[in-house]
């Protein structure tokens, strides 16, 4: 119960901040907002200044929510023109769109600061932890405390981006190169362990663990909360080019049931990595959402630039199919991956 409780806090939280981001923009465009919503479905709690127009509304499912605003897909002819976002400036709705996106940036530095300060600020530098005896990166050599450089040739700033590598493998030969402690640039070729654990899946382990030095004071946690946020970034890109490229499957996407489990096994390591929890969801939620694809704030951003580019609206038809096709597509995408999580749950 404790888990789901967590499950509805990290994902309402995501969420309220990045609706909370349209409503604000819209607010200061003086938009007309019809309803702040956070979660999905039949409305559970709605409150309205009586001399006030937007209702704040709690919906039955907890996952997503919605600013509904005026002049957004169709003109209202209740509403006065001025105040609808069709008719408001291109930067004016492009600021309301990218304002969602941003605010789960942003959302996402003030928790990892709020973790340094409280936690310490972990450093960034990939050293090597721990070697495991007996694991092909023991067994060719590598040590504690050597500093990853590089992987495969591509340079290691951090161990976000080291851990995606390593943990998208296909089991071939990797190159590390690494600086010792005396200084000394080594080479090594590792082929990683295949394991299969006992529901029979597949994972190949080096036999490294991450290690890193805690930091504390002011102006640590301000740069590590910085450098937390932009290896975050990276990671999410280099995701992302991954699951373009078909190295990273859409079976190893994750849905609201996996990320449930992930919650619950994160909670059980504390309080610290539940808030570097929220900070990934809020930055993937922020990037998935810039993306180009139809119904993604993303995509309408999109729809503003063509209309920019040749002085001409799409029809706001034409436009509201496109969004509700791509939609329907992202809506069949959740129910594989739901689908895909339970099945890993059952195994």
């Amino acid at each position: 119960m404790l888990s789901l409780l967590w499950f509805i806090l990290i994902l309402g939280s995501i969420v309220a901040i990045h609706e909370f981001g349209h409503f604000i923009f819209a607010k200061i465009a003086n938009i007309y907002v019809y309803e702040f919503s956070i979660g999905m479905g039949k409305k559970i709690f709605g409150k309205k200044k009586k001399d006030g127009e937007t209702e704040f509304c709690i919906r039955a499912i907890p996952l997503g929510g919605y600013v509904m605003i005026a002049g957004e897909d169709v003109e209202d002819e209740k509403i006065p023109k001025k105040r609808q976002m069709c008719n408001k400036s291109f930067w004016q709705r492009f600021m309301v769109l990218f304002a969602g996106p941003f605010n789960n940036f942003w959302f996402a530095f003030v928790v990892l600061l709020i973790s340094a300060f409280i936690f310490g600020a972990v450093s960034m530098k990939p050293y090597i932890g721990e070697v495991v005896p007996n694991y092909p990166a023991a067994e060719v050599g590598l040590e504690k405390g050597d500093l990853v450089l590089t992987i495969d040739g591509k340079r290691i700033k951090d161990w976000d981006n080291g851990l995606i590598i390593l943990q998208t493998t296909d089991g071939s030969e990797s190159t590390f190169v690494v600086k010792k402690a005396n200084g000394e640039i080594r080479e090594y070729h590792i082929a990683p362990l295949e394991v299969t654990d006992e529901k029979g899946n597949v994972s190949y382990k080096y036999g490294i663990a991450t290690g890193a030095k805690r930091e504390y004071g002011f102006w640590k946690s301000i740069k590590y909360a910085f450098q937390k946020t932009r290896s975050l970034f990276t990671s999410m890109f280099i995701t992302l080019k991954y699951l373009f490229t078909g190295k990273v499957g859409i079976n190893q996407l994750s849905g609201p049931v996996g990320i449930y489990t992930i919650v619950d096994s994160q909670a059980k390591e504390g309080i610290e990595s539940l808030l570097y929890l929220v900070a990934y969801l809020s930055i993937n939620v922020g990037i998935i959402n810039l993306l180009p694809f139809p119904a993604f704030d993303g995509g309408r951003i999109l729809f503003l630039f063509i209309e920019k580019i040749f002085n001409k609206p799409v029809p706001k038809k034409v436009e509201n199919i496109i969004h509700t096709i791509g939609f329907m597509l992202i809506i069949g995408l959740l129910v594989y991956v739901t689908i895909m999580d339970i099945g890993r749950l059952v195994k």
